[in-house]
């Protein structure tokens, strides 16, 4: 039991790690897939295309190949580019290439999750704000944004939730630089002294369980602000109906 405390203290610096990469990639990504989506439903055939064509791209190919092509290609220019401009410190930075990987990944999921909550909004609703003058802009700020979100919100949890979890593979994709070492990489060096893999990626899986409980909880309560217009839902009762 000491053992597996003192594991816990062990893997915390390496949690911020992993945490650092899920908060720097969800904003930027949520942005990116709003502007994705409605490029997937716009009329225009050369902005619809290029929407398609990205999200088939990055949803269609593993994100571990995607962290060797983007670096890889980031490298290909450090000579050229990078290195004359003084920018290849943090340009060829997993600090860097991580979030921004993510960042490309992520979007494409986010895109599709919100394409599918655009096409479910009430069309009764977008031709009741025409006949009322909004403007498109009004259209898509006062009615069509709320309704998607509100539609999309449950499924956009599960893929910050499987964001998180794709940190995992940060470090075992791109080089580690000194004690940059998130879960994954201190649960394997751990694992290489000892071969005892069951403490050491026991404690990694604890602490990715622990910070997906907190994304939950968070997202809910979002959830349950978007959803305030709504009846409450009742409470379970575990009473049997005769005892009522």
């Amino acid at each position: 039991m000491d053992r597996f405390i003192a594991e816990l203290g062990l893997f915390a610096p390496a949690a911020v790690f992993n945490i650092y990469f899920a908060l720097a990639s969800i904003p930027l990504g949520f942005v990116l897939a709003v502007f994705l989506a409605l490029g997937k439903a716009s009329d225009n055939r050369l902005i619809n295309r290029l929407s398609r064509g990205y999200i088939y791209a990055f949803r269609g190919s593993p994100l571990f190949i995607q962290f060797f092509m983007i670096y890889s290609l980031a490298l290909s220019f450090n000579v050229a580019v990078w290195k004359p401009m003084g920018m290849s410190w943090w340009v060829l930075h997993p600090l860097f290439i991580g979030p921004l990987v993510l960042v490309l990944n992520t979007a494409a999921y986010t895109a599709e999750i919100f394409y599918g909550a655009l096409r479910a909004v009430p069309r009764g609703e977008i031709e009741a704000a025409r006949a009322y003058g909004m403007s498109r802009v009004q259209q898509f700020r006062q009615v069509i944004w709320p309704n998607l979100i509100r539609l999309a919100w449950p499924a956009y949890t599960n893929e910050v939730v499987f964001l998180f979890h794709a940190t995992a593979i940060v470090y075992l994709a791109l080089p580690v630089i000194g004690q940059q070492k998130d879960l994954m990489i201190t649960a394997k060096e751990l694992f290489e002294r000892d071969y005892n893999a069951f403490l050491h990626f026991s404690v990694a899986a604890l602490y990715f369980l622990a910070v997906s409980l907190v994304v939950f909880f968070l997202f809910g309560l979002v959830y349950r602000r978007l959803m305030r217009h709504m009846p409450a839902i009742p409470r379970m009762r575990y009473a049997p109906t005769w005892w009522r």
